[in-house]
């Protein structure tokens, strides 16, 4: 089993209203949802670890996760309200504003000795829940003990706004870097941690200090991996017509994990021998699945029918 662990929400995602004016509707998003989500589209035996609540929008998640076959064995329900988050188009990119505070999300705690990472293949982490100091410890804890057995994922998926002190997040992110065996990122991402386009010589810290897969994408320019074995690898992305991007790098990196899971090589071992025709041909479906994602409304992975999965 692959594991996703983090945030699950409510997006209010922009509509136009019969009238013309904005409006907005409901759709059932959060990265590392969205990462569970997409990796059980594509047909992986996945779970999904966090808070989600049992109120209104609690349920729509559940139901929207369990519909699409994840399974939430490993998720917390509690009474507490379900985040929300309202989104805007600009420029491009999608801009949010969280309503965070005391959220099932937020308040999650991990169990210790609940879940048995002899039989996970891969963990990913990321996103809203570590800018908290307190998701960050519990999300911490639970890749201390998932280490030694699974792999670890992590895309930071910044959001700036909900940064209070920039130099302590940028510390607790680049620990979660130090602790993961594939790194993924947005080029806008890296951008607000490190600064413009130096990409390769972060890749190249991440790979000396035992990393095995450094991953950049670039929207419509596609995705550029650094690896230890198969060396630096770009791919194009697919011309689409896009409606909007909510959950593109979260179909990328579901497609990513699906792909290396179907090579064999989501095992540490194996995932240091991907040879550069492996990574090249999973790159490149990651980059098929995110734009499938990005012409149609919010975050909607692409299923095993609509994609063709070749290795």
């Amino acid at each position: 089993m692959l594991l996703s662990c983090g945030d699950a929400l409510i997006d209010f995602v922009p509509v136009a209203a019969a009238d013309g004016r904005e409006a907005v509707r409901p759709a059932v998003g959060g990265s590392c949802l969205n990462v569970a989500v997409g990796l059980a589209r594509l047909g992986a035996p996945t779970g999904f670890v966090g808070g989600v609540s049992t109120d209104l929008f609690g349920r729509m998640i559940a139901d929207h996760a369990v519909a699409s076959g994840v399974d939430l064995r490993y998720a917390t329900r509690s009474d507490r309200q379900t985040t929300l988050a309202f989104v805007r188009m600009v420029a491009g990119e999608s801009q949010y504003a969280f309503y965070d505070a005391e959220t099932a999300t937020r308040e999650w705690t991990y169990a210790q000795g609940k879940i048995p990472f002899e039989t996970i293949e891969a963990v990913h982490i990321g996103s809203t829940t570590l800018v908290n100091q307190s998701g960050a410890v519990e999300t911490a804890a639970m890749v201390a003990d998932a280490k030694s057995s699974a792999t670890i994922s992590f895309d930071p998926n910044c959001r700036p706004n909900l940064v209070k002190d920039k130099t302590a997040y940028l510390a607790r992110m680049d620990r979660f870097i130090d602790s993961a065996d594939i790194v993924r990122m947005s080029d806008v991402d890296f951008d607000y941690l490190y600064g413009k386009e130096a990409y390769a010589a972060k890749a190249e810290e991440f790979l000396a200090g035992g990393g095995s897969l450094f991953v950049i994408t670039r929207g419509m320019k596609g995705a550029q991996a650094w690896h230890p074995a198969a060396g630096a690898i770009e791919v194009g992305a697919p011309a689409v017509t896009v409606v909007d991007t909510i959950g593109a790098g979260d179909s990328f990196q579901a497609a990513l994990l699906f792909a290396l899971h179907k090579q064999g090589r989501l095992g540490r071992s194996g995932l240091k021998d991907t040879k550069a025709n492996e990574l090249r041909s999973a790159l490149s479906f990651a980059c098929s699945c995110a734009a499938l994602t990005c012409t149609r409304v919010g975050a909607d992975p692409p299923r095993s029918n609509e994609v063709a999965w070749k290795c």
